[in-house]
């Protein structure tokens, strides 16, 4: 089983034969959660890229323990990169989608108030969803051994999605009607990938004109549809074992 992984704000200085201290909450979950002890294996990651890899060297307390430090590594950014645009859906179904995502191996994930939504977030309500989704992508990135977490932007409107389109090297929209599958769509080897799923009403026609015309085509998975919370997982791992990332 491969070693554990806890978050800390600055690996900068970390070098083999030194030692870090993990404290507050992630030194917490790792001494009273994980009941982590002397000896065993530890990942300590900034969540940009960074890894420090180790052994306990001792326990402090119930939220402290230091890190013998053996190996750091850095870890480049993918190429590839892809982004997924993703409708707010119901409920707890976008912390599941954002899950999912970062589990796969998704690089940045934006919230989209799509005409159809029937979640909106506005005030001090969107400020904790938005909170809720980027606690989400650093669980899931501790969980799945990720050194490098997916980035989850603020909402965005319609125009700022198109304008996020405009901008890519390759662009789509998830469509149940769309005329050619995303399996067979030719992908560039480096450069940004960017994927819009929209909510269960679906991309409305004025989205999908403003989206056509930033460049983005349609595209559909399979035969089935997806669900919006499901859709973007299994589009990012087809993205991710077409363009190699995955071999």
């Amino acid at each position: 089983m491969t070693a554990p992984v806890f978050v800390v704000d600055d690996l900068t200085a970390a070098a083999p034969g030194g030692t870090i201290t993990l404290d507050g909450p992630e030194g917490r979950h790792a001494v009273s959660v994980r009941r982590l002890h002397a000896g065993e294996e530890i990942v300590l990651t900034d969540g940009a890229g960074r890894g420090a890899y180790g052994t306990v060297a001792a326990v402090e307390g119930k939220d402290r323990l230091d890190v013998a430090v053996t190996d750091v590594r850095t870890e480049p950014a993918p190429r590839p990169r892809i982004t997924v645009v993703q409708a707010l859906p119901k409920g707890d179904r976008g912390e599941l989608a954002v899950e999912t995502m970062t589990e796969t191996g998704v690089d940045a994930v934006v919230p989209w108030a799509a005409a159809r939504c029937i979640t909106q977030w506005k005030g001090e309500r969107g400020l904790k969803a938005l909170a809720k989704w980027r606690a989400t992508a650093r669980e899931a990135g501790k969980q799945s051994r990720r050194l490098r977490f997916p980035e989850v932007a603020d909402a965005a409107t319609t125009k700022q999605v198109a304008q996020l389109l405009a901008a890519a090297d390759f662009a789509a929209v998830l469509h149940e009607e769309g005329a050619e599958p995303l399996a067979t769509a030719e992908l560039p080897a480096t450069g940004e990938i960017v994927l819009v799923v929209g909510p269960e009403g679906g991309v409305s026609p004025d989205e999908l004109a403003a989206f056509a015309e930033a460049g983005a085509k349609p595209y559909r998975l399979g035969r089935s549809v997806l669900r919006t919370s499901t859709a973007g997982t299994a589009a990012t791992a087809l993205l991710l074992g077409r363009t190699g990332r995955w071999s």
